[in-house]
Order: structure tokens, then sequence, then C-alpha cells
């Protein structure tokens, strides 16, 4: 079996509403389909993730032909070598991981394919019966969050996640809202985005974590240095997930070995490969750490390449994330289930156990020559 055609689609989904934190303002996800074809007439799928620059990913993932096309699927780790090693893309880390791990997740859906066996049976076989998902919830008035948890806890929901780090007076409002609604056992989860210092930080967590109990925190300091969250971690109860400041393999170990978080919420995106993130997880789980996938946005492809992985690490926190809840459509025949409630199970298909609506792929397409990317931040001022 030999790799004949790699083919890139850009797509713009539209949000059901706005993603509002301190470093995102954006409307929808635009990302770059992957698609990988096979002598024998398989076809792999994988989604790479665009930043700030959707056309510069799709750039970065045709460069990958000469090191894809001819290439054996099963030869995922040569394949990687060569991308990041002869291609040079190991000088331009992040935007080569955001742009392999689509091509990557397109492999591993050949390989599962060709064998007839989803990925997590790949991967070792399945640690746990099904995953657990956050409800991922929009800053708005008090009422507003309340009509959300609402919803959200007669569907299932257990974990809420909440993005703080603009408006701390208006933030424990909405937080206090939370409580309110869900109750005392339900957990409540914020990401600061780094908007904080760390005298701040220690200040809102404690404030916060006494009044509505809060159980970890993500990115709440700036990882760089490391410092500021170990320091941060001595003045504080409450567990510590680091996000940012893992963009590489070294980055994601520097942080493990440090111990400067609690929980690591990082994905293939971070890292380039599935492989690397299966690999890293297991690293992490022997420092006694947990890991939450973190979606950057993602169109159901993404989504079920992160849930295989989830399935057969042994130290998946619950309320993973997910924005398929967010999503207009998931480019999918058949939605994910977490497209309506918190709980996803077994892939019984082959390979990545989902199949795409090329149409409605295209429909996007279109959507994206006619009104650009979405964007991952709003000019306010010329100022």
């Amino acid at each position: 079996m030999k790799i004949v055609e790699l083919e890139t689609t850009i797509v713009s989904v539209p949000y059901r509403h706005q993603e509002v934190s301190s470093r995102v303002h954006r409307g929808g996800v635009t990302d770059v389909i992957v698609k990988l074809t096979c002598d024998n007439g398989l076809v792999g799928w994988g989604e790479s993730c665009s930043g700030a620059d959707a056309a510069s990913i799709e750039q970065a993932v045709l460069s990958a032909r000469p090191f894809v096309v001819g290439r054996d699927p099963w030869h995922t780790e040569a394949i990687a070598r060569d991308f990041f090693g002869l291609g040079l893309w190991d000088y331009r880390a992040m935007t080569g991981n955001f742009a392999f791990a689509g091509i990557d997740q397109a492999l591993w859906d050949l390989c599962g394919k060709d064998c007839g066996q989803p990925l997590y049976r790949l991967m070792g076989g399945p640690l746990r019966d099904e995953v657990d998902y956050f409800c991922y919830l929009a800053q708005g008035e008090p009422e507003d969050l309340e009509q959300q948890c609402r919803d959200a806890v007669d569907r299932g929901y257990t974990c809420f996640y909440l993005k703080v780090g603009i408006d701390a007076e208006a933030e424990g409002e909405m937080l206090a809202a939370i409580r309110r609604t869900i109750g005392p056992d339900r957990k409540i989860r914020i990401d600061a985005n780094e908007a904080w210092s760390v005298p701040e930080a220690a200040r809102l967590i404690n404030r916060w974590d006494g009044a509505h109990g809060i159980d970890f925190v993500e990115a709440p300091v700036p990882i760089d240095p490391v410092e500021n969250m170990l320091e941060l971690r001595g003045r504080v109860p409450v567990a510590l997930c680091a996000n940012e400041g893992l963009g590489r393999t070294a980055d994601t170990m520097r942080v493990i070995r440090s111990r400067c978080a609690d929980v690591l919420c990082f994905s293939s995106y971070w890292v380039g490969t599935l492989r690397r993130f299966h690999t890293l997880c297991h690293a992490a789980h022997l420092e006694g750490q947990s890991v939450c996938k973190h979606t950057h946005g993602e169109l159901g492809i993404a989504a079920a390449a992160g849930h295989h992985v989830m399935l057969s690490i042994p130290n998946a926190t619950d309320g993973i994330q997910q924005t398929s809840t967010m999503m207009e459509h998931e480019l999918l025949v058949e939605p994910t289930p977490i497209a309506e409630g918190p709980k996803w199970g077994w892939i019984e298909k082959p390979g990545l156990g989902v199949e795409v609506d090329e149409d409605r792929m295209q429909h996007y397409h279109e959507a994206y020559r006619r009104d650009g990317q979405f964007l991952p931040y709003r000019i306010e001022s010329d100022c």
C-alpha cells in the first residue's frame, strides 16, 4: 500500500456563539482538512489546526508531499522524521506541529482501515469504557450562565469550564451563578490563558476557591519561566493545569519534569503526532500528572483522533475539552456523541472511525473562499 495523493481543503465553520477569552475572540473555526489517498483506494482523513493563519498551515501541509506521496502509511515515524528533519520544520516547530498533526491523523486513519481496527486498539487498547467531556460555558450575565448550566445539568454534564482573566469582578459573579445552579458536587474549572501575575493569581484563586470551589485552574500565569507556576503552587490549594508552554516535545518534557503543574492540557497539535502525544501522556503518568486533552476548536476529525488517545491512556481526567457543542456542524456524516452530551464510548469502526461528509466540507470551503478565515482576534480600535 502506497500513498498516491495528498490533498488539502481549508474550511471555515461557524460557532453557535462567540468564543471569548483573554487571548481569543472568534466566531468559528478555520482548519485545514487533509486527505490522503492510497493506490488500493483507501482514504485517510486528518485535520490541521490553523492558528492565526490558515493559508500558511496549508502551505506547510503541502510542503510535506515529498515526504508523504509514494510512502507506505504504516511508516508513520519515518515520515515524521523526514518532514521535521529533512524538511527543516523542526526549526519552525509550532507551525510544523500544527500542520503535520493533520497528516499524522490521516496516516493513522489509513493504518486502522488497512488492518480493520480502531486506533485505540493500535495504541494498546481501551483503559476505560467511555470518556467524559466538559461543558464549555460562554461568558455572559449571571442569568445567562444560570440558563447554560441548567441546560447542561439536564444533559448530564458534571464538569463546567469558564474562561476568565478579562474582568475579575464580573467573573466572580459568573462563578457564583454557576455554583448555585450546578450544586455543590459538580466541578468548576477556569482558564485564564496566562492573564495574571503570580500575586494576582494567588489572590483570585484563593478567593474564588473559598467562595465557589474550583477543581483546577488552567494557565493562571505565564509558563515561562516555570518558576511562576512553581511559586503559585505553593500559594494556592487548587490544582494547576499547564496549557501554553507545551508547544514542543522538549517543552512538554520540561513541564513534566519540573512538576510545575498537576494536569497537562495539550494534544497532538502541540507535539506533532499522535504517538508523541500518547507517549508524553504516559511520561506524565509516571510523574503522577493527569492529562486533559486540549482543543483549539475541532471539526470532528481531530475530536475523534484525540478521543482514541484518551481511551487508551491511564491518566485521562474527566471533563476533557471539546467544542463540538459549539460548532454549527462537525463535517461528519454522523455527528459524534459529544455534539449533544458529555459521554463518548468505544469507537468500533476502523481507523478514526468517522466518515467525512465531503459535500458539507465543500460547503464550508466555499464559505472560507467567500468570507476568509475566522481570525482568533478582533481589533477594537486603531490605538
